[in-house]
């Protein structure tokens, strides 16, 4: 029974039926029906013109956009605990060719809007020191809160008052459309947004993310730097069909409302231990050392988060395919603790 990350979860049948078809069409690097199809099905979804740059994974997704949106000599704005600052080993100032995280703080994971004002208030510019060129949030954030439609656009108002460019970390964005609510223009290019990095690997996909550019005219250089980088794979038919499939039906945010259902039913068997409030696909739960040894023993799997030998923050994630019979005997568990 297995909550560490939903970046275990098995690609969704419907993709791989969608591989299995284009695995035998005709079409190379992105000169396929599948690729060709994405800029319309996105523009739908989204409710403007946009261009699609399909990508393998999501370091290159996020890199790759930033690269595009922020020179070299300049700051990317994120949060300490965004993937990009912890997780892609480097990535950013890799593709970018030299810019700088510029790293602020902010409970679960999320910026605060006055911070990020006050910071690019009080930061003296000149030729000598970093500017900051460009903002990146991450929805749904790495402790599982949620950016609302509001929020987003009041982030949008201060990258535009400050010239910043403005990408947002959408690896879990499904997740924060299904818990939101609001849809997915809202919570992009109507708040600003230049470039959305749309994942599907953690949402039913088997591999590849989608750069949604509602800045067009990046697009020309988003693809040269995607070859340049190598994340141009020969039968790159695969990577669209699998993205084509999930939109399919709104297949992607079905999938994510059944894993923020399943979050938000593990969160409720343990409401007094919860670090944070649970909004999509992630919990943080308070844990003694001995409690979490006893979970494991009865065969749940999750994540140590920040804890020692006593114990401390563990991370329990739900995925599109979580049996309901997993989060029943979880959230069992989790009550029996109390009653212990």
């Amino acid at each position: 029974m297995r909550f560490e990350s939903d970046n275990a979860a098995p690609a969704h049948p419907a993709v791989l039926a969608a591989i299995a078809e284009a695995g035998d069409a005709p079409g190379t690097y992105d000169n396929d029906r599948w690729s060709a199809a994405l800029n319309e099905a996105f523009s739908q979804l989204f409710e403007t013109a946009v261009d699609v740059v399909w990508a393998t994974t999501g370091t290159a997704a996020n890199t790759l956009a930033l690269a595009a949106l922020c020179p070299a000599y300049g700051g990317v704005i994120c949060h300490e605990e965004a993937h990009i600052a912890n997780d892609e080993c480097g990535a950013p100032g890799f593709f970018t060719g030299g810019a700088q995280l510029l790293a602020l703080d902010g409970s679960g994971a999320k910026l605060d809007a006055r911070a990020v004002r006050a910071f690019c208030d009080g930061r003296d510019v000149d030729q000598h020191t970093l500017p900051p060129r460009c903002l990146s949030l991450t929805n749904s954030t790495e402790y599982g809160l949620v950016y609302s439609a509001a929020e987003m656009a009041e982030f949008g108002a201060v990258a535009r008052a400050h010239g910043l460019r403005f990408h947002v970390d959408g690896a879990r964005f499904a997740n924060a459309v299904a818990a939101s609510g609001a849809s997915p223009a809202d919570l992009s290019w109507r708040a600003g947004v230049d470039i959305l990095s749309f994942g599907f690997s953690k949402n039913g996909g088997f591999v590849g993310e989608a750069m949604v550019l509602f800045d067009t005219a990046l697009g020309e250089e988003l693809r040269y730097r995607r070859k340049r980088a190598g994340h141009l794979p020969a039968k790159g038919r695969l990577i669209a069909a699998q993205i084509a499939a999930l939109l399919e039906g709104d297949l992607w945010l079905a999938n994510a409302r059944a894993a923020n259902a399943a979050a938000t039913a593990l969160a409720a068997a343990a409401p007094q231990r919860l670090l944070l409030p649970v909004e999509a696909n992630a919990l943080f739960l308070r844990l003694a050392a001995g409690e979490a040894a006893a979970l494991r023993e009865q065969g749940f799997g999750f994540y140590d988060w920040d804890c020692d030998a006593t114990g401390g923050i563990y991370r329990l994630v739900t995925a599109w395919n979580t049996p309901a019979g997993d989060v029943a005997a979880m959230a069992g568990a989790l009550r029996a603790l109390e009653n212990a």
